[in-house]
């Protein structure tokens, strides 16, 4: 863990002159991180959280899978790609959900069916 040569006990001595302590912490069963995408899930995830002058960071180590987040679908755009294209509500749902809520491209996925 720790880079070259250096002596763990001396590095965690200079750590602590530095004002940075470092810390595992246990018993983690999963960290997620959410963005407007989707979420990041982390399974098995190794965290340290290093505090250095009041502040605290944390790093997670693992292999994250990713999770899309499906977008909320107004009942307007619903509507409004059914009755432009002859289509049922449900396939309208289904294709502004696949295109992410682009209208347009909704319409020309189902015109093309």
């Amino acid at each position: 863990m720790y880079p070259g040569k250096i002596n763990p006990k001396k590095m965690k001595q200079m750590m602590k002159q530095m004002g940075m302590e470092m810390e595992e912490l246990e018993g983690v069963e999963r960290v997620i991180i959410q963005t407007s995408a989707g979420d990041y899930i982390f399974e098995e995830a190794q965290v340290v959280a290093t505090r250095m002058q009041g502040v605290t960071s944390y790093q997670i180590t693992g292999e994250p899978r990713f999770e899309e987040t499906a977008p909320e679908i107004p009942d307007e755009d619903v509507a409004l790609v059914a009755s432009q294209t002859g289509a049922t509500e449900e396939a309208a749902r289904a294709a502004l959900i696949e295109t992410r809520g682009d209208i347009a491209e909704a319409i020309l996925k189902l015109a093309e069916q």
